[in-house]
Formats: C-alpha cells, sequence, structure tokens
C-alpha cells in the first residue's frame, strides 16, 4: 500500500454520506438535502456541519469509536496487497467469513457460494455489483481503518463494492475504487478494527451516552425560518430513530 496524499475529515464524512444516502432514514427530507450530499461544497463550513449530522443519523454510533488522531489518506493498491484487507467484522460478513475476515478468503467463499443452486442473497448483490463494475462508469469510495500502511487493514464502508471488484481479473479489479484508509496508531482501541471486551465496552458506552443523540439532528443547524414545521414528538421520534442506529 502506497499513501498518495492527504484526505479532510470532511471529505471523508461527504464521501461517507452519499453512501449511506440511499437508506430509509434520509426518506423523509431526501429532496431537501440531495443537492447537500451529491454536489457537496467543502470549503461552506454549514454544509460540512450538516453532512455531519446527516451522517450522524445512521452512523454516529460508528464514527465516534474511530481515534480521535486518526488521518486519513488516499491510497494506491497493487492486486496482491488485498491479502492485507480484512472485511467489517459483522452482521451478514459472518457466514462467508466463518471466523475468518480475510477478504481474499470471504471472495473466495463467495464465488463458491455463486456456482452453488441456490446463492446467498449476499452473493447476489456481489454479482450484480461486480457486473457494473465490469461495464465500467465512474470510481466510488470505500473507506478502510488501520495502524498504518504496512499492516492489515479493515474494510470500514464498501465491504460490497471491494468484494465486487475481487471477482474481477487482476488488471481491472481495483480500477473503478478510490480507497481511502484512516490511520491511527490507536486503531487497536477500535471495535470495528479489533474486536474485544476493552473495545466493545468502550462501544456499549458510547451507544447508551448518545442513545438520543442531539448531533444528529440536522434542524438545529438550520435557520428557523427555513426548518419545515414538525411536532415535537416527529422530532424526538426523528432522533430516537438515529440513536439506536
Amino acid at each position: 500500500m502506497k499513501k498518495l496524499g492527504r484526505v479532510t475529515e470532511v471529505e471523508v464524512i461527504s464521501e461517507f454520506l452519499k453512501a449511506e444516502f440511499y437508506h430509509p432514514e434520509y426518506d423523509p427530507d431526501r429532496g431537501r438535502f440531495e443537492r447537500l450530499v451529491h454536489e457537496p461544497n467543502l470549503h461552506d463550513a454549514g454544509e460540512n456541519a450538516l453532512r455531519r449530522a446527516l451522517l450522524f443519523r445512521r452512523r454516529g454510533h460508528m464514527w465516534r469509536e474511530l481515534p480521535p488522531d486518526t488521518q486519513w489518506w488516499d491510497l494506491e493498491f497493487k492486486p496482491e496487497e488485498v491479502e492485507k484487507v480484512n472485511v467489517f467484522p459483522r452482521a451478514q460478513w459472518r457466514s462467508p467469513a466463518q471466523g475468518n475476515f480475510a477478504a481474499v478468503h470471504v471472495a473466495e467463499q463467495i464465488r463458491r457460494d455463486m456456482r452453488s443452486p441456490q446463492p446467498s442473497a449476499l452473493s447476489l448483490r456481489i454479482k450484480v455489483v461486480s457486473t457494473l463494475m465490469q461495464r465500467g462508469g465512474g470510481k466510488s469510495t470505500v473507506l478502510l481503518i488501520g495502524l498504518d500502511e504496512e499492516r492489515p487493514v479493515t474494510l470500514l464502508e464498501g465491504n460490497h463494492r471491494f468484494i465486487a471488484s475481487m471477482m474481477l481479473p487482476p488488471e481491472i479489479m481495483l480500477l473503478h475504487l478510490r480507497l481511502i484508509c484512516g490511520f491511527s496508531p490507536r486503531m487497536e482501541e477500535c471495535c470495528w478494527y479489533k474486536t474485544n471486551l476493552p473495545t466493545l465496552y468502550h462501544y456499549l458506552k458510547n451507544r447508551i451516552k448518545y442513545f438520543w443523540d442531539r448531533e444528529a439532528d440536522v434542524y438545529r443547524l438550520l435557520p428557523p425560518a427555513t426548518v419545515q414545521t414538525k411536532s415535537p414528538q416527529q422530532r424526538d421520534g426523528e432522533l430516537q430513530r438515529a440513536g439506536r442506529r
């Protein structure tokens, strides 16, 4: 892996939000914030604050676990260096991983499942994404985290696209991905990178502390005259859903 250049936190948040914006949490005000998400002005402090709040509506619990000294970098990968990548050790990835979260292992399990009479929903989705990649198009951003560029890294966002890229021939495997990695010497304190009792305890404390996540309330950042009228119950309901993600 080779560092190409620093990436600002506001740009990382912007790219992260783009990947999340299709989820139902954004349905109520998708039209209102669509331009803000897909045509970002990264030099506008007000826009940056709104994008952070929108991301926190769904991923605040994830972002808070990253060490405060995390630095983000564009990375260049050689095809053989995918051996240093692990998938996100949660949820649907547990089944194909079977305890081994190395991306090369998970990709091989997905390939085998694709050849089975009844491939899983995850394998079918990977196949669709891989086909779209092979047809071309622009780059999409994948986020990773790690200690440094010499040691293994873990996918934070973009697991499906990264594994889908591994279904392609080596010469085009990573052409459609922009790889950004957050590095910190304290990354082993983050449960997304290293899962153990101390990191899980820290995560649980934060989930309790931010159960009502006021940072996810975008309306506190808007001028009063532009805020659509909502009852206190509606806004509390939105915050409650955000706090439970």
